[in-house]
């Protein structure tokens, strides 16, 4: 039995009326303390125009997804990233939107640019340490050294600028 693969199509009819809730854009407009106000004509504006960003980007992901021959109705995330990495219009999005990469490989990634940096590892700086020894002549502080009052302030609240 074939699948139903077909995109729905969204509606070209002109109706004055958004999908997305207008109430919801308002609270998200006035979350930035940069507008103090904000015309409902304006929120409707900008989510007009948000739906059309979307419908976009959708219809975008979705012929990514028909040029690598999978058809499906539903687009999954890896679809979304993938359109982003190959549409230059939707370059801009590399950061929100970037390709999801295993536990495994992100950890041979990490490794490989230490590497390259001329880092070593935790467990290398472990071993290292236990192996070698202190030169007789090297301080230790003891722990019943008190630090004066302003550094330890300093060292509770860091933000603290009263002492």
């Amino acid at each position: 039995m074939p699948y139903n693969n077909t995109p729905i199509t969204p509606s070209s009819d002109i109706t004055g009326t958004v999908s997305l809730p207008l109430a919801r854009v308002k609270k998200i407009i006035h979350a930035d303390d940069d507008i103090a106000n904000c015309s409902n004509n304006a929120a409707f504006t900008i989510t007009a125009a948000t739906e059309l960003f979307l419908q976009y980007l959708v219809e975008q992901t979705q012929n990514v997804v028909k040029a690598e021959k999978k058809p499906r109705r539903n687009i999954q995330y890896k679809d979304v990233a993938s359109a982003v990495a190959r549409v230059d219009n939707l370059e801009f999005l590399s950061d929100v939107v970037p390709k999801t990469v295993s536990y495994k490989e992100h950890k041979a990634r990490k490794q490989r640019e230490e590497k390259e940096a001329g880092q070593i590892t935790l467990p290398t700086v472990a071993s290292a340490a236990a192996t070698t020894e202190l030169p007789a002549t090297a301080a230790i502080p003891a722990q019943s050294d008190p630090l004066p009052a302003p550094v330890q302030a300093q060292l509770l609240d860091p933000m603290d600028e009263t002492s």
